[in-house]
């Protein structure tokens, strides 16, 4: 029987696997000041966005314009021309990511493309460079710039430790350079699975292989968290409180509804959790955040987190004084809407289950696929289809213990397909349970559950997709 130490070495050796396999591109040398043609914009064009995002008006970069500065003459200037670069590009990098990588990366990307193309996500967040940055772009377009027409056309974002959702049309590609520790949109795409050790001419070959791979689709998911007032919690950052609860009246709960209710929500890509899986990952998330000094990188991570794993009722000790209560059956009711379905239907939690996992991509758990390869016959019988990122649907299966999911994380086995949904509802109450943990895209929290009143989670598609850059041009 494999141990969850097993585990962490495969995850360990896969990732050295991509790091080095993220240093080469076909042997080829990238030179710097190529590299920085293809990506600079002109000055003008940067020190105008810069200028709109500070002042936090799309206006405030027209008087970068030449012609507002009756310098035409001098337009074409050194280092101020007017020609559009091959591939336009902006990189948001989370400095905090990737342990000591972070700042230096940052460093390394401003002398690659200029300060005003390379925003630090604690100083400019995303919505500020969609609405101001990229605004002042459109708006000089419409004053009869080309150069700022076809930037605005050929732009590219790159991201670094985070994912950022930029929901502007047109919206720009968005390829990634892996910080973090699972890396599983990264590795969805082709961005490989960890930081590479050669970081310095690796981040010159991401770049490179960002100007011209191929775009692909993306779906991202819309989750609605409604509670009884008064419910304190300590929400992820992914999650922000909001006035307005759209829930889908149509769909009786089981449980009564509070006459008053608080709401939270936020969009995934990757996966959303409830369950073991999720105490667990909130219970580690906490024990690093105490000692920092524990988990100093992904492979120290995995130790970490298999040896904490280990310490929890997932795989040696009962979860509440009743071994019958660990089960998520006892807390939860699910309803989904199929593909091509208006209606909502009652999914059973199976009584085995104790987590439950909603995947939007194949890669979960630091590129593992528990979902599985599965055959046509199967497919046909469940009434699935095959899983795509970009198909509209979520596969939904269950982990039952921590040995069952090793099994899965290593894919000897399939985890325990449940349904595949185009939306999810899920009803929690609480009873012997006072909390439930969930989990999103990595981030962990505590959700309380009251005896008395239902929480709802509800999951639908966001109406438009991301385009992502494929990191693999081959």
């Amino acid at each position: 029987m494999d141990s969850p130490s097993s585990t962490t070495r495969i995850s360990a050796r896969s990732s050295m696997i991509d790091s080095f396999k993220s240093c080469t591109l076909s042997g080829m040398t990238i030179d710097k000041e190529e590299l920085k043609k293809k990506l600079l914009m002109p000055q003008y064009l940067r020190f105008a966005m810069r200028d709109s995002i500070r002042l936090k008006d799309p206006s405030a970069g027209e008087s970068r314009l030449p012609g507002s500065r009756d310098l035409v003459a001098t337009a074409t200037a050194e280092n101020d021309d007017q020609t559009p670069p091959e591939s336009p590009m902006v990189v948001f990098i989370n400095p905090r990511s990737g342990g000591r990588h972070g700042p230096m990366l940052k460093e390394r990307l401003q002398m690659l493309m200029g300060e005003e193309q390379v925003f630090d996500l604690s100083d400019v967040k995303p919505h500020e460079f969609v609405q101001y940055g990229l605004g002042c772009l459109e708006l000089l377009a419409d004053l009869g710039d080309i150069c700022a027409k076809e930037c605005r056309q050929k732009i590219r974002v790159m991201v670094a430790g985070v994912m950022v959702q930029l929901g502007r049309e047109p919206v720009p590609p968005v390829g990634i350079v892996p910080l973090g520790t699972g890396n599983d949109l990264s590795r969805s795409f082709g961005w490989g699975g960890s930081f590479p050790f050669a970081w310095k001419s690796a981040i010159k070959k991401t770049l490179f292989r960002a100007t011209a791979g191929p775009i692909c689709r993306l779906d991202s998911w819309h989750i609605v968290l409604s509670m009884p007032a008064g419910t304190v919690m300590d929400p992820p950052h992914s999650l922000k409180a909001t006035e307005e609860c759209t829930l889908d009246e149509g769909l009786e709960i089981q449980g009564d509804l509070p006459e008053k209710a608080i709401c939270h929500e936020g969009v995934f890509y990757n996966y959303f959790s409830i369950g073991m899986d999720a105490q667990v990952a909130y219970g580690f998330h906490h024990l690093r955040n105490e000692k920092p000094y524990l988990a100093q990188g992904p492979v120290s991570n995995k130790l970490v987190y298999s040896g904490y794993s280990c310490t929890q009722g997932w795989f040696f000790t009962p979860c509440t004084s009743d071994p019958g209560l660990r089960g998520l059956k006892n807390i939860l009711r699910m309803h989904v809407k199929k593909v091509n379905c208006s209606e909502w239907e009652q999914i059973p939690v199976p009584s085995s289950v104790r987590a439950i996992v909603v995947l939007n991509l194949h890669s979960y758990g630091s590129g593992r696929n528990p979902w599985g390869n599965l055959k046509p016959e199967y497919l046909e019988k469940r009434g699935f289809v095959e899983a795509h990122a970009d198909d509209g649907l979520l596969e939904i299966f269950g982990l039952k213990q921590g040995w069952h999911a090793s099994f899965v994380m290593v894919e000897l086995i399939s985890a325990k397909h449940i349904a595949q949904a185009a939306a999810i509802r899920l009803e929690v109450r609480g009873g012997e349970w006072r909390n439930a943990y969930m989990q999103m895209d990595g981030e962990p929290w505590k959700q309380p559950m009251h005896e008395e009143f239902s929480t709802l989670v509800e999951i639908k598609r966001v109406p438009f997709q991301s385009l992502m850059i494929h990191g693999d041009n081959h």
